[in-house]
């Protein structure tokens, strides 16, 4: 989902909503630095594959999925990581690994941290990596109707590679 029709999809539902630009940027700490963004309150959206069945993981990006914890939240038998094979061709027109959170639109289910539920607002990539947008998490919760829940913990220093792991 470009930015276009996301700025549809949202606009269509009368949400406002702000669009920040940035210089190409992979990782989350990255794009916090240059949106002026809390870490906190800027979303990354995980693909998971829940007894064979694609869904969004959606948690602070200063966070890692425990997949444990949504096996159990989700009651499924099997949950892990979806590899890029298995979900890039789900999102047309979306950079991969900058699918915007809203599951409901690709058919997903739609998991969202707690941690995320405590601020007023949310941001998130919109299709690029150079695009988020921000919007009020209880816009964000009424659009997309996911399950509010506990499922991240706190991300660890991968000293090997110097920079923070996404997950």
């Amino acid at each position: 989902m470009p930015l276009t029709s996301l700025r549809e999809f949202l606009d269509n539902n009368n949400i406002k909503y702000q669009v920040i630009f940035h210089s190409k940027a992979y990782t989350a700490q990255e794009i916090a630095n240059l949106a002026h963004i809390p870490g906190q309150e800027l979303a990354k959206t995980v693909i998971l594959t829940l007894d064979g069945h694609l869904a969004m993981a959606v948690l602070p990006a200063s966070a890692h999925v425990d997949v444990a914890a949504i096996r159990v939240i989700a009651g499924v038998e099997n949950a892990r990581l979806a590899s890029e094979l298995e979900f890039k061709d789900r999102f047309p027109g979306c950079e991969t690994g900058a699918m915007p959170p809203f599951g409901n639109l690709y058919d997903m289910a739609v998991f969202v941290d707690e941690e995320l539920a405590k601020d007023k607002e949310i941001a998130f990539n919109a299709g690029s990596h150079t695009e988020l947008v921000r919007m009020a998490f209880h816009d964000f919760v009424h659009l997309v109707n996911p399950r509010v829940t506990r499922f991240s913990t706190r991300k660890v220093r991968a000293f090997d590679a110097g920079e923070d792991r996404l997950w």
